[in-house]
């Protein structure tokens, strides 16, 4: 037997339970991966609460490293011993040892470590297609992106500033600030203190941004758009701060023509060739240096609850694991 965090209904951290569990048999199709980090995700939070509801009971989580232990009859890319990650579903990463499609699975470069590879994927990959494939930002563009000093908005701050680009990152202190701007966020705004829809548009000397990511929601949103230069995207990519309410597309027209999304990695990592292309650009640009992966906080995976807690607290910088 082993261990994983698993939860009987929705609700508050304290649903989340360090039980016993079983690991079948290994599909044909399936690798059988014993994890050494665990990577924590607001997404986490959203299936746990019920605002991305999964059947009940279910495990969580969705992003780890770890060797693989067996593969199934019919999987030929992998073997036992190789170092993999992966980010995505079937939920159920808070485990010490689990089952998982093998075409879901990467290998992980020698360079990079496990921590590093159980903190990058879902973030990392997510900064991918939010840069390279949902708006392909350029040299000379100017973008912001919200949470700065978070694991996305860190990686985001880094890849940005080595393509040419102009970052304005919003934080919610001077520590976040300080951080996010050693990151290569060039201006960043305490939106605590400070207007950031006013602080954009003094910085872009009125022109605003070309895109603008967005992964708090309600309380960004408006303000986003109107950061936006005409023709601009926004790109909504969470909800920290609560879903967006219904919303006239009339008023995209008034604004200035823009375009809005609401993309997913999910959908961008669907296919197999995309997964190992956005991986395998992510693996570059980190094992380059030009992104560097921060991983600020760790939890013992038993404890998965409390870390839980300080992410949506905002306590956290940077990425955090759990580790078995």
């Amino acid at each position: 037997m082993t261990h994983a965090i698993r939860f009987h209904a929705p609700g508050g951290p304290e649903v989340l339970c360090w039980e016993e569990v079983g690991v079948g048999d290994t599909a044909p199709h399936e690798a059988r991966v014993r994890h050494h980090a665990v990577g924590l995700n607001f997404i986490d939070i959203y299936h746990r609460t019920g605002a991305y509801p999964l059947p009940m009971p279910s495990g969580i989580g969705l992003e780890a490293a770890g060797v693989v232990e067996a593969v199934g009859a019919a999987v030929t890319d992998l073997k036992v011993g190789d170092r993999v990650a992966y980010a995505g579903g079937p939920v159920g990463a808070y485990a010490e040892v689990r089952t998982i499609p093998a075409d879901r699975l990467v290998k992980l470069p020698d360079a990079i470590d496990f921590k590093t590879g159980a903190a990058m994927m879902l973030q990392g990959m997510t900064a991918q297609y939010l840069l390279r494939r949902t708006c392909k930002v350029e040299p000379g563009d100017t973008i912001l992106i919200h949470a700065a000093a978070g694991g996305v908005g860190l990686i985001v701050c880094q890849w940005a500033r080595a393509l040419g680009v102009t970052v304005i990152g919003t934080v919610s202190s001077d520590e976040k600030a300080a951080l996010a701007k050693a990151h290569g966020c060039d201006h960043a705004i305490i939106y605590t203190r400070e207007n950031f829809v006013e602080r954009v548009k003094q910085i872009t000397g009125g022109k605003g941004v070309r895109v603008a990511y967005d992964s708090i929601g309600k309380d960004t949103f408006m303000g986003s758009l109107e950061c936006l230069q005409p023709m601009g995207m926004m790109v909504l990519f969470g909800a920290a701060s609560g879903p967006v309410a219904p919303f006239d597309l009339g008023l995209l027209a008034k604004m200035g023509s823009l375009f809005i999304t609401r993309p997913t990695l999910f959908t961008y990592t669907a296919q197999r060739s995309d997964l190992l292309a956005i991986a395998g650009e992510l693996f570059d640009v980190v094992a380059s240096g030009k992104v560097k992966i921060e991983v600020n906080q760790t939890y013992a995976l038993k404890d998965a609850a409390q870390a839980q807690i300080d992410l949506a607290a905002r306590k956290t910088t940077g990425s955090t694991v759990l580790l078995p």
